[in-house]
C-alpha cells in the first residue's frame, strides 16, 4: 500500500540521514530549545555551515535578527527578500482589480527567484521567514536544499497561525462555516 511504499523511501541514505538527524534534534531539544535553536542544531548535525534565509519584505527586521543570531553561531548566511527582481504582477496575468491597491504598481513576490539565488549561493539548508501562502509552496518546490520554516506568516495574528485554531470555537468560529 501507500504507506509501505512511503516507508521504503526511508531506505534511501540521504532521506534516512535527514530523518534520523531530525529525530535526534527533536529528542535532545524537546521542550527545552526554541525553534531557532533547533534549526541551528539541525544544520550543525547535518554538517551544513551555509544557511539561506528566504524572507518576506514585511519581516526584514526579523530576518536580520535571525541572520545576526546565525552568524554569531558561526554560520555563513545568504538572505534574499521576496520582492527580488521586481516583476510586475501583470506579467503573471493578474488584473488590476485583483491587486491589493488597484491602479498602483505592485511587484510580484518572487519565491522562484529567491530559491534560484539561494541555489546559486550553495546553501545547505534554507529557512523560510514569513513567505506568503503559496509563495512558500513555490519556494519549497524550487529550492535545491532542504527547507524549514521559522516563521509562518499570518498578518492577522502576529504570525501565530495556530491562534485561529485555538479560537475557532469563539473569535474565529466563522472558519467552520
Amino acid at each position: 500500500g501507500t504507506l509501505a511504499e512511503a516507508r521504503l523511501v526511508y531506505e534511501d541514505g540521504e532521506t534516512q540521514w535527514l530523518a534520523r538527524t531530525a529525530a535526534q534534534v527533536e529528542a535532545e531539544g524537546y521542550c527545552r530549545w526554541p525553534r531557532v535553536q533547533e534549526v541551528m542544531e539541525f544544520a550543525r548535525r547535518l554538517g551544513v555551515s551555509h544557511l539561506g534565509i528566504a524572507t518576506c519584505v514585511g519581516l526584514l527586521h526579523e530576518a536580520s535578527l535571525l541572520q545576526d543570531i546565525l552568524e554569531a553561531n558561526g554560520f555563513q548566511v545568504s538572505s534574499v527578500c521576496c520582492k527580488v527582481g521586481s516583476i510586475p504582477k501583470e506579467e503573471i496575468g493578474l488584473r488590476d482589480d485583483e491587486k491589493i491597491h488597484p491602479g498602483q504598481y505592485e511587484s510580484l513576490c518572487n519565491p522562484i527567484g529567491q530559491a534560484a539565488l539561494l541555489n546559486r549561493a550553495g546553501t545547505g539548508l534554507n529557512i523560510v521567514v514569513g513567505l506568503c501562502v503559496g509563495h512558500d509552496s513555490l519556494f519549497f518546490k524550487h529550492s535545491q536544499a532542504p527547507v524549514t520554516v521559522l516563521v509562518a506568516k499570518d498578518r492577522v495574528t502576529g504570525h501565530n497561525p495556530v491562534a485561529a485554531l485555538y479560537t475557532s470555537h469563539s473569535y474565529y468560529r466563522g472558519l467552520k462555516k
